[in-house]
């Protein structure tokens, strides 16, 4: 069921190929080349993705320590990936910055300090690791440096536009606060965050959508939510984007400050409480 969290398009193709396979044994007329073909190549894919959580998470959570060498896939016959597969895939982790490839020595991990760490990928991997809350924390203390300052100078570029995003984006977070581990509600806090970055008008702040989303979406699935929103809470992402509209900055600013502030306040106490 991980694939299903990290990997939707892999489980997607999956899905489409086993559908597929049920179809054709309904059918009495032969399989075309090219749907053949397209079969191949959408196994291809999920291989490639089975295998990328495989090595990722491996790195990611200590598994495969700096300096060892990538074990081997651990998939048995059919379902082994093809040489391509495994090189692509390499070729993947090591723009991540996640293992070192060298002639003779194959690919080897690397230490923390040379991953891409804000990879949505990555994140997602040190979500699922045993060292979700330093992971979780940090993308808190990120969230901090960077949202309060996005929401004040977003009440100087926000556009109509982006005004009415992040009030229907507040709207629906309430709409769906009895349930703020569910999907709905991630699609709007998402939509919100995401929107808020863009506004400011700054390009890189506008860069760290994938980055919050990620953070949004592993809190989500792996449990890391309450199941009801604090309205409190809720109420200050209603109140950010009305000042924002006002084109009061520094209130925007301080109104933000406080929703990454409590977010990082329920992280602490959803560890606390899985440590008793």
């Amino acid at each position: 069921m991980e694939y299903a969290i990290l990997f939707h398009t892999g489980v997607s193709n999956m899905y489409a190929i086993t559908s597929h396979a049920c179809n054709t044994c309904l059918m009495t007329s032969a399989t075309s080349p090219n749907t053949a073909a397209s079969d191949a190549g959408a196994t291809e894919l999920s291989l490639h993705d089975r295998l990328l959580d495989e090595w990722g998470m491996a790195v990611v959570s200590g598994a495969v320590e700096p300096g060892e060498r990538l074990p081997e896939p651990n998939m048995d016959g059919d379902s082994a990936p093809s040489r391509t597969v495994t090189r692509e895939v390499t070729r993947v982790l090591e723009s991540m910055g996640l293992v070192s490839v060298k002639r003779k020595a194959g690919a080897t991990a690397n230490p923390i300090e040379q991953w891409n760490i804000l990879d949505p990928q990555v994140i997602q991997w040190r979500l699922r690791g045993p060292h979700r809350f330093s992971a979780l924390h940090e993308l808190s203390q990120l969230r901090a440096a960077v949202e309060p300052v996005a929401a004040r100078l977003s009440a100087s570029h926000a556009t109509t536009e982006h005004w009415a995003t992040l009030t229907r984006a507040a709207i629906e977070m309430v709409a769906h606060s009895d349930h703020a581990d569910e999907a709905e509600y991630l699609e709007a806090d998402i939509l919100f965050h995401r929107t808020l970055l863009e506004a400011s008008g700054n390009l890189m702040f506008a860069a760290l959508g994938d980055v919050i989303a990620s953070t949004l979406t592993g809190r989500t699935q792996h449990e890391l939510m309450p199941k009801v929103a604090d309205q409190t809470a809720l109420s200050w992402h209603t109140e950010v984007a009305a000042l924002i509209r006002k084109g009061d900055g520094a209130a925007a600013e301080a109104t933000m400050r406080q929703i990454v502030d409590e977010s990082d306040q329920a992280i602490s106490h959803i560890a606390g409480d899985s440590q008793q």
